[in-house]
């Protein structure tokens, strides 16, 4: 489409600006979601799914509670033939390195020289405590990368500078669902504890009973305290990353079973550490959102401090424990430099009433509510966007990982999410005219929702019991 058409539709005002965002996950989609909505106050958002293996349920999206104005299941070429024909302004990415990178160069296929294309911005849901070279270059190309720290920023703009790339995209911000509550202590004891738990740290069935064990032991410990094992999703369903052995099924054989004030637990993290008084993970990202309201937080070093289990990345946070300790009344407090650089302002540090005034003036004031939050992190990505969407028209994306840069490995990926070489969707990968009528879509639906029944029971059902006879 010619640059000046659309020129002269954005240089009109448009208020709200047109958002959409693609997930891949429950939590992927919470922190796209949020991000929008910091990014662009009182926006029109329109939402997509990546059609795969870890695409929400309606209840899993219910539990995260941020909703659409309008929400479609779509395959990658799908999303990108929705982008170019709906003129979003802006695209916000919320996916697994590989599939931002196909986005990408469908992007680059669809608008190969300057136009007035979205702005394309991506980032990481939490601690990026691994594959971070091959995460970030994989998300080399979009407009804005969002790091979620200053730490963060400093490592990314490493590894762009590392291999030559341009690090002007990487853009400092906050995690996008801090917030809730300050923390206010009833006494000097915690009353509920929370362990939060993840799908695939630790891996093995021994270590994750191991854990609840100690959990319904330190309920036992403490039956003044009520712990709430704090799940992430139900058997059969399936989130960021796979769970093999999902804590329902190793509570049935915890030995004496869970004792009365010791109970599995679903819901919103931010609902539930509404109540909490102490925070116990590995390594989840939870711990932040707990810091971040000044609960106490334990990142547990029962099964080591290392790389595997994510827990290396609290190193300085003043938060690393055990549960003997736990067990001994320990309430963690976070390290007050650590947490500033890991772009966590506990809630307890910013006046209350400085607080309940800024509120109450974006709320009086919705076009302020902007500049209110500008002590949320966001401002200067607010600030870059707006910069972005001023100019005539846009640069074609140039990711990193091209033909000539990564022969072996883009094709590959491309390949995975039906799109050839150039960017350009593979043959069939995009249905073209009519849609489909009603009972076709249900019958899909239906198929696609009876294979992954079947990809996730086998994940969680007949590939442990394979590993453990080869073990024998």
């Amino acid at each position: 489409m010619p640059v000046s058409n659309r020129s002269a539709q954005r240089s009109a005002p448009r208020s709200p600006l047109r958002v959409a965002v693609l997930a891949d996950s429950d939590t992927r989609w919470k922190w796209g979601a949020l991000t929008a909505r910091r990014l662009a106050p009182g926006h029109r958002l329109t939402g997509h799914l990546l059609r795969g293996r870890a695409t929400p349920t309606a209840r899993q999206l219910g539990e995260v509670g941020v909703r659409a104005d309008r929400l479609t299941e779509v395959t990658c070429a799908e999303f990108l033939a929705d982008i170019e024909r709906e003129r979003y302004d802006v695209v916000v990415l919320a996916l697994v390195g590989g599939a931002v990178q196909a986005v990408l160069h469908g992007v680059r296929a669809l608008w190969p020289d300057p136009a007035a294309r979205p702005v394309i911005v991506t980032g990481y849901v939490g601690v990026v405590y691994e594959k971070l070279a091959d995460g970030l270059l994989l998300r080399h190309g979009a407009d804005l990368v969002l790091a979620n720290s200053r730490h963060d920023a400093r490592r990314f703009r490493a590894v762009y500078e590392g291999v030559g790339a341009d690090a002007g995209c990487v853009t400092e911000t906050v995690l996008p669902f801090l917030g809730g509550a300050a923390y206010e202590p009833a006494g000097s004891r915690a009353t509920t504890v929370v362990f939060a738990v993840q799908p695939s740290v630790p891996e093995s069935r021994a270590d994750r009973a191991y854990l609840l064990e100690r959990a319904a032991g330190h309920a036992r410990l403490h039956p003044d305290r009520e712990v709430l094992v704090k799940l992430r999703s139900r058997p059969g369903e399936h989130t960021t990353h796979l769970e093999e052995q999902p804590y329902q099924r190793l509570a049935a054989k915890v030995p004496g079973g869970l004792p009365a004030n010791c109970r599995l637990a679903y819901g919103n993290m931010g609902e539930v550490l509404d109540g909490a008084d102490l925070l116990v993970t590995v390594s989840s990202t939870a711990a932040l959102e707990s810091l971040h309201r000044g609960i106490p937080t334990a990142v547990l070093t029962d099964l080591g401090i290392r790389e595997a289990l994510g827990n290396h990345h609290f190193l300085g946070s003043g938060c690393l424990a055990s549960w003997d300790q736990l067990d001994a009344g320990l309430l963690p407090q976070g390290d007050p430099e650590w947490l500033a650089a890991q772009g966590v302002a506990p809630l307890a540090t910013v006046p209350r009433a400085a607080g309940a005034a800024a509120a109450s003036d974006a709320a009086a004031d919705p076009a302020g509510a902007a500049a209110a939050e500008d002590a949320d992190g966001f401002a200067a990505a607010r600030a870059r966007l707006a910069a972005l969407l001023e100019l005539p028209g846009l640069p074609p994306v140039t990711p990193y990982y091209t033909l000539t840069t990564a022969p072996r490995y883009l094709p590959g990926i491309l390949a995975r999410h039906h799109l050839a070489a150039d960017g350009t969707p593979l043959p069939g990968a995009a249905r073209e005219g009519a849609e489909p009528s009603r009972l076709r879509r249900r019958l899909r639906s239906h198929l696609r929702d009876a294979a992954r029944g079947l990809y996730r029971h086998g994940v969680q059902r007949v590939a442990p019991l394979i590993r453990r006879m080869g073990e024998l």
